[in-house]
């Protein structure tokens, strides 16, 4: 992506927010998620339709190749869909023939995959490259050998729910961009990049109203895991969206019927300071509260409006305590009670595991659920992120757009 950067919108298959905003801070244009669990699969050739509209698309994985097949959620199941050439990355340290019979496995164990090249990391050598290679070469006449990555190349920092965003800030990306392309063929990757694209003519969601009213969406670097399709499809369906700025203490402007925060961190030390100083928009968010309007806020927002997590206050709009444990809490594809299927990725829990909510989040059975989402007055909390274009209609409620 780094090196298409000009001329490149970038996708993400699954539901991860993380990647999309390295995509856009390294392409300049809004990445899209395209995932077949949340919505099916005619709405994610519409999504892929929609935003294929630079010279190259670029679509990142999820997992392994065919990791999240139960889900119908695979890169697989992606691309098989929507057709698109694969390339895929294996691990070569420590081995070369036996490549030759993992690429075999991955090219024969579902029928329908568009694995055209292959690229080799951890390479220790040049002869450990050309061993390979010779061997793919020999075995196979319609996977194309693109090239390698040596071993020991710098990488990113991590934060403790993925990579952290600030090292794309620095010249630091650029250089392993630099050294992770320098034995790749490109020319060899744009001949089997051209696909043949599958039109779905029939918009194939359910149209809803344009509403006169004004949306403020709580959009920021700590609040920053919006879905690309989500603002637009706010966008299309209000008669105004404003962005506020929260860390830059901008306010809810006073004549906002609905604030939607969205989800990001709030509960680490370091972007907890980044809002202590908001004193102008926290006042403006109680205000609008005050004035029993409506707020729908996600995961980091659903906290930020919560009494606390551990030592650290919160807008206590909501009467609710949580703590930051040290391993994820929830994790993955989860249904609610209202029939949406969505996302949550959290390390934070409920002090008080029996509160009773609005509805619980599940994975397999609704008897291993527990509460997620919670509500008083117009104020209302969830863990759950999902895409809105196809949920609407049992979202918009809790934004007081129906009684």
């Amino acid at each position: 992506m780094y090196h298409y950067k000009n001329s490149v919108r970038p996708f993400k298959i699954g539901p991860d927010f993380i990647d999309p905003l390295f995509h856009e801070k390294i392409c300049k244009t809004p990445s899209v998620n395209l995932d077949t669990c949340i919505m099916n699969e005619k709405q994610v050739q519409w999504i892929f339709n929609n935003y294929n509209d630079k010279n190259i698309s670029i679509l990142e994985g999820v997992m392994g190749f065919y990791d999240g097949m139960d889900k119908n959620a695979s890169a697989y199941d992606v691309t098989k869909l929507l057709n698109i050439p694969t390339v895929i990355i294996l691990d070569a340290s420590g081995s070369y023939i036996t490549l030759s019979a993992v690429l075999k496995g991955l090219k024969t164990y579902q029928d329908g995959n568009t694995i055209k090249g292959v690229v080799f990391n951890h390479i220790s050598s040049v002869g450990h490259f050309e061993l390979i290679k010779n061997q793919i070469e020999k075995d196979f006449d319609d996977v194309e050998v693109l090239g390698w990555i040596q071993n020991r190349l710098d990488t990113l920092e991590s934060t403790h729910l993925g990579l952290d965003l600030k090292d794309n800030e620095t010249n630091k990306l650029e250089d392993i961009s630099k050294e992770v392309l320098k034995y790749i063929d490109l020319e060899k990757l744009e001949k089997i990049a051209s696909f043949e694209e599958k039109k779905i003519l029939d918009y194939p969601f359910e149209k809803v109203e344009i509403y006169d009213k004004h949306i403020a969406i709580v959009n920021d670097d700590n609040f920053s895991f919006l879905y690309h399709d989500n603002l637009k499809f706010l966008q299309e369906s209000f008669s105004k969206v404003t962005i506020v700025n929260a860390i830059n203490n901008e306010i809810i402007p006073n004549d906002a019927d609905i604030v939607y925060i969205v989800g990001g961190y709030i509960e680490t030390d370091k972007a907890y300071e980044k809002i202590q100083n908001s004193n102008d928009f926290k006042n403006s968010l109680l205000t609008h509260a005050k004035n029993k309007k409506a707020i729908y806020a996600e995961c980091a927002g659903l906290l930020f409006i919560s009494n606390r997590v551990d030592d650290k206050k919160m807008m206590g709009l909501l009467d609710l305590d949580f703590t930051l444990g040290k391993r994820f809490y929830r994790m993955g594809y989860y249904e609610n009670d209202l029939g949406i299927t969505g996302h949550a990725f959290h390390y934070t829990k409920l002090i008080d595991e029996e509160t009773v909510g609005v509805y619980k989040l599940y994975k397999k059975t609704k008897e291993d659920g527990k509460y997620a989402a919670f509500k008083n007055e117009n104020v209302f909390g969830t863990y759950l992120h999902t895409m809105l274009r196809n949920n609407f209609d049992k979202v918009k409620k809790y934004m007081s757009l129906e009684v």
